[in-house]
Parts: C-alpha cells; sequence; structure tokens
C-alpha cells in the first residue's frame, strides 16, 4: 500500500509530517518563499467587522462566511463539521469545508495570492513547515485568543484552560502563531489480550523489553515492529530514551542546539545503542523496515509483533485494523539503567496546528473559532469523534466512555504528574529532524552503526545553529 493511496491512514499527526526524508513533501520554492515575505496582493474584502464586545472579543461579523481547510489523516474530520456547524448556528456565518491530505498543494497557491482560507489545521506530510510560514509572515499571531475570556469561564483567560507547554510549542521567534491542539502521549503500544496469553509482565527496563522481545522471537512472533519507511516513531523511541537517560538537560540540549548535544553526551549513545541492540538480536518483526505506519501498525494488529512505537493517534488511525478484543495498552518506553526519569515518565506534548492566515479574509470569525476550540464543549466534541485528547485541561465530559487505548493513555498521563517532557526541535528546525530520521534509517538498516548515527545528528544540531532565526529560540 503506497502513502498516497492510505485514505484514512495517512499519517494524521503532527507526525508524519515531517518524513521529508521521502521526497513526499514538496519543499517551498524560492519563489513561494519570495511570496511569502511580500505576501501578495491582498484581493479578498474582509467581511464587516463586528461590535466588539465581550462576548465577542474579536468583532465576528454576523452572517459572514468562515473558510476551514483540515487535513484529513487519522483523525478523520467529521469533528470539524460538527465544530462548524456549532459555530454557523451561533454566528449565523456560512462555513465551507475542505478535508484534504494535500494540503500544501491545495493552499500554497492562496497563500501565494492572498486570499487564504480563515482557520488550517496544517499537519500531514504535505504540511507547509510552520517555521516557512511563520518566517514569512504569513501567519497571524494567536496571543489575542490566549488573552481572550475563556468561553467555560469568562472570568478566567483562554490560556489559562490549557495544558503546560501548548503556548511554547506554538510560538517562532518569540510570537505565539500555531495552536497545536490534540494533546498526545508517545510510547509503545501492546495488546493486552497478547500479553495475557503468553504471561507477560509489562516490561518497565529496558532489559526487561529486550527479554519480551526475545520471548516473542521464540514464539515466533516480531519482538519490536516499527513503520521503517517513516522514521519519526523509531526517533520517538532514540529521543525519549535520550531524556529518560540523561533527564531534561540532556533533552534541552538538543532544542538549544548545544556543540555536545549529541557528541560528549553518554546519555545519546547509550540510547541510540540500545535501540541497536534490538536490530543486533533480530528482534524486529520481519520486514518491518520497508513498510509504511499503517501497513506495520496493521501487521501488529494482527499479532506478529509484541510492540510498536506511536503517538496516542494510534488508536483511532487503527480502527478498521484492531480485533474487538486487542486490549489496545500504551507503555512508557522503558528506562536504561541509572537514568535520571522515572519509568512513568512520558513524552507528552501536543500536535495538529491549527493556524489563522495574517491575510484571512474573515480573521476575526478564524480566531473565534480557535476561541471556540479551547472550550469544553468543542473539546469534548473531538474526543467523541477523534478517541483522543486535546490541550484543553480536563477538556474531556466525564460521561464520555473512551476506547480501551486512550483510556490507557489517559491514565498513563495521570500516572506521569509532572514528569512529562517534549521536544520543540521538530517544529523550530524542521531540517535537522530530517536527516536525524534519515540517520536512524540507515541505523535501523544496519548501514550505520550508534557512533556514526551520533555523529550525524550532531552535524545537524551545527548546521541547525547557524541559522539566525536559531537565536529566538532557547528553553530555559
Amino acid at each position: 500500500m503506497s502513502m498516497g493511496s492510505t485514505g484514512e491512514g495517512l499519517g494524521r499527526r503532527d507526525l508524519i509530517k515531517r518524513s521529508a526524508a521521502l521526497g513526499l513533501i514538496s519543499v517551498p520554492t524560492m519563489s513561494f518563499l519570495s511570496a511569502c515575505a511580500s505576501g501578495g496582493e491582498d484581493t479578498t474584502k474582509g467581511p464587516d467587522k463586528g461590535a466588539v464586545t465581550k462576548e465577542n472579543p474579536f468583532g465576528v461579523a454576523k452572517g459572514g462566511k468562515l473558510d476551514v481547510v483540515v487535513f484529513k489523516g487519522g483523525f478523520g474530520d467529521d469533528y470539524a463539521k460538527a465544530w462548524e456547524a456549532a459555530f454557523d448556528k451561533k454566528w449565523g456565518t456560512t462555513s465551507s469545508h475542505l478535508g484534504t491530505q494535500e494540503i500544501a498543494a491545495k493552499l500554497q497557491p492562496r497563500f501565494n495570492g492572498g486570499n487564504p482560507p480563515d482557520v488550517i489545521d496544517d499537519s500531514g506530510a504535505q504540511q507547509i513547515k510552520v517555521d516557512v510560514l511563520a518566517k514569512g509572515g504569513q501567519l497571524a499571531d494567536l496571543n489575542p485568543v490566549l488573552d481572550a475570556p475563556s468561553l467555560d469561564d469568562p472570568a478566567k483567560k483562554v490560556r489559562d484552560m490549557l495544558i503546560p507547554g501548548t503556548v511554547e510549542q506554538g510560538t517562532q521567534g518569540g510570537k505565539f502563531v500555531a495552536l497545536y491542539y490534540v494533546y498526545t502521549v508517545f510510547g509503545f503500544w501492546y495488546s493486552g489480550k497478547l500479553f495475557k496469553e503468553k504471561g507477560w509482565a509489562e516490561p518497565k527496563t529496558w532489559d526487561e523489553f529486550l527479554d519480551i522481545c526475545a520471548k516473542a522471537k521464540a514464539a515466533g512472533i516480531g519482538g519490536l515492529a516499527h513503520q521503517g519507511k517513516y522514521p519519526y516513531y523509531i526517533n520517538v523511541v532514540i529521543m525519549d530514551l535520550i531524556a529518560k537517560k540523561g533527564g531534561l538537560e540532556a533533552m534541552k540540549a538538543i532544542d538549544n542546539l548545544e556543540p555536545n548535544a549529541f557528541e560528549g553526551n553518554p546519555a545519546a549513545l547509550a540510547a541510540v545503542e540500545a535501540v541497536y541492540e534490538v536490530v543486533e538480536k533480530d528482534l524486529l518483526m520481519a520486514g518491518t523496515n520497508g513498510l509504511t505506519h499503517t501497513e506495520s501498525q496493521t501487521a501488529w494488529n494482527q499479532y506478529k509483533a509484541a510492540f510498536i512505537p506511536s503517538g496516542s493517534w494510534l488508536e483511532n488511525e487503527q480502527l478498521k485494523q484492531t480485533p474487538e478484543d486487542f486490549d489496545m495498552k500504551f507503555l512508557p518506553v522503558p528506562t536504561l539503567a541509572d537514568s535520571k526519569l522515572p519509568f512513568e515518565a512520558i513524552r507528552a506534548g501536543a500536535g495538529e496546528p491549527f493556524i489563522v492566515p495574517e491575510k484571512a479574509a474573515n480573521k476575526a470569525g478564524g480566531l473565534e473559532f480557535l476561541r471556540s476550540m479551547l472550550s469544553r464543549e468543542w473539546s469534548t466534541l473531538f474526543a467523541q469523534q477523534a478517541n483522543s485528547l486535546t490541550v484543553v485541561k480536563d477538556g474531556v465530559d466525564p460521561n464520555v466512555k473512551l476506547r480501551p487505548g486512550t483510556a490507557s493513555a489517559v491514565a498513563a498521563v495521570k500516572t506521569a504528574g509532572a514528569n512529562t517532557f517534549n521536544y520543540l526541535y521538530p517544529d523550530w528546525y524542521s531540517e535537522m529532524d530530517t536527516e536525524i530520521q534519515n540517520a536512524s534509517n540507515e541505523l535501523m538498516a544496519k548501514r550505520i552503526q550508534p557512533k556514526e548515527w551520533i555523529k550525524r545528528a550532531q552535524a545537524a544540531v551545527d548546521k541547525a545553529a547557524k541559522d539566525p532565526n536559531a537565536k529566538n529560540n532557547h528553553r530555559s
């Protein structure tokens, strides 16, 4: 199955989007970049502004039009249709809706022509890179949304209702320009049914993890499956091991492009060696290096492997392929010896960037749409339609029943407590992310050794550090 033919599979997320490695993403040409910078002529007349009130902080015009484009991947787009219906009912607007996987192909000409949509879910393999749009001055400042009254409690601001890290993640060069909406946890996944049948306990250390992979192999099952054509996923494992082994400082050193982020960092080498051990001991599911995300995930659903890495969109993406009694379970990445973070620590952060273009015809409507997305009502609509959580704190009505994988992810977030972490370099430096993915692809195919991976990853960091915009991005 080719990437382009997977209707709903096409990696929903903020994820495969980063597979420039595959050449699936058209890199914006200079003409596009210069058009970004100049913005082209604004030929679209915006609707008359409505009166600005407490209830209407952006001055949405009643009866206007709203143009919404969303990435239609693993989450589908029913949630957005439900949102648009609620918005139109409240504001008397007429929404136009496009759900597509061809974000760049459909929207680059509109950005170039100065007539972009009002709200975009800019995700998927053909995402227009957020850092490229931000540098070109194409994105509206979303700070007014954060400072507007919350629809759930007008005494509070919208920013007070968000999970920590949401604003940081959507900030480019010091300006909040992207609302990463879907709260995702990353790690391994397994079948509760398979583990029960085999009498396997959930592994908490890397040695225990390798032991189960070996037992799986002895039983004629692959140990670890991964989405080989998209090394983004195996990087989840490598990067989580680095953060857990070396602590938050090791993670921040990578985001801050330090000269010893990888080279001279013992935690990084230990992490890469640990993952390489799976390859060397032949504990990978046969053929997994050549599979797409949906192909490898479906094989895992067929009990052909014990573990697979992914974010918590996995359950929704695999709804049709998952046996009824599979009992999908989330597992934090097990720890290496002498790790600074505990087993329960998880990478958790937001994906699926929603943006409002600077030249949107109905910018007020776009901003109000984002404010509505950050209400409990719209957050619960999303959880019901897409089996996933949002960045709204306690954003799901407790009366809504969740599927096993989603419930397992919610439990992991509670258990982790303050022990969550998240890398920002994939959003800040998309080229560096791609180069590290390419190195991981070579590693999993046994074409390079761990020390060479470290060398390549450090070279990617050093290259990103030369970008003049890098000085605006810093984690303390």
